[in-house]
């Protein structure tokens, strides 16, 4: 009977140990897992950071490059513009005359509108 008991003392420090050590185990765990969201909070913010900063450096470069092109490309003159601007305006005049010539609908659109001006100046001088 005292083999049983001394068995039964010695189960019971091993069960004892048993539950010491996981006990022991489970804080390592949680730890373990502190540790791993604090890291990984900081991950996620040295990622943001990294985000802001090529973001920023991003900017600058095309900030960078607008103010190059600026420099190689200036902007035209008003006057340009403006010659610019009456130029495609007698384009556009002119297209519906063109495009009936290029169609083979009409004669050369020019050499009516040269002789009418003739005629007319001729007329007017007259």
């Amino acid at each position: 009977m005292t083999s049983l008991f001394a068995q039964e003392i010695r189960l019971s420090k091993r069960h004892e140990e048993i539950l010491s050590q996981r006990l022991m185990l489970l804080q390592q765990m949680e730890n373990k897992l502190g540790d791993q969201h604090t890291e990984k909070a900081s991950q996620l913010q040295t990622v943001e950071t990294a985000f802001k900063r090529n973001l920023s450096l991003l900017k600058d470069i095309e900030a960078a490059e607008k103010s190059l092109q600026t420099r190689i490309h200036p902007l035209p003159r008003p006057e340009v513009v403006s010659l610019e601007t009456r130029y495609w305006a007698s384009v556009e005049e002119y297209i519906p005359k063109w495009e009936q010539f290029l169609l083979g609908r009409v004669p050369y659109p020019f050499a009516v509108e040269n002789q009418n001006e003739a005629e007319n100046t001729i007329q007017n001088e007259a």
